[in-house]
């Protein structure tokens, strides 16, 4: 069936649409606790079987620990929630797009989507700097979406990293 163009579809987004919007200002919160804790201000959320099960922020400075990112964080959370390490049908809603690290963390954890908000050209691993989600030889493949609630997400990254170089 094809598709009909609709003047109104950005009035009213699908439903889908409007759940996205929903997690990822989920996130998008989450970001912002980071910030009033003088974190990178990057949020997570995961959602499972309609459920949102994860949330976490970065806390790489104040746990002292490069691998404090929210990504990792959430998906730790996600697994001890459900009871197992293979987060199939789960959805992640990341505020920045994930790095290196956290691109790997989704693939082995088998998330089967990810929405992030802004890309990353120099660190991002889900279609910015380089895609390991393309690499055939993986077992797991997940669904990308990126550019949901972009601006405003962009805006508290440039906020916080000017705000640091003033100082």
């Amino acid at each position: 069936m094809d598709k009909i163009n609709c003047p109104f579809e950005k009035l009213y987004p699908s439903e889908l649409q409007r759940d996205d919007l929903y997690y990822m200002k989920q996130a998008y919160n989450k970001a912002i606790d980071a910030w009033s804790e003088d974190e990178t201000p990057i949020g997570a959320v995961i959602l499972y079987q309609g459920q949102l099960i994860a949330s976490s922020h970065n806390m790489v400075e104040s746990t002292k620990d490069p691998t404090a990112h929210a990504e990792i964080l959430a998906i730790t959370q996600a697994s001890r929630f459900i009871g197992d390490w293979r987060l199939n049908d789960a959805t992640l809603y990341v505020t920045k797009e994930p790095c290196p690290m956290c691109s790997g963390a989704i693939l082995m954890s088998r998330i089967s989507r990810v929405y992030y908000a802004v890309s990353d050209n120099k660190m991002g691993c889900l279609g910015g700097a380089t895609n390991l989600n393309d690499i055939k030889q993986f077992n797991h493949h997940c669904e990308i979406t990126s550019g949901i609630l972009e601006e405003e997400c962009k805006l508290l990254i440039q906020k916080f990293f000017k705000g640091k170089r003033n100082n």
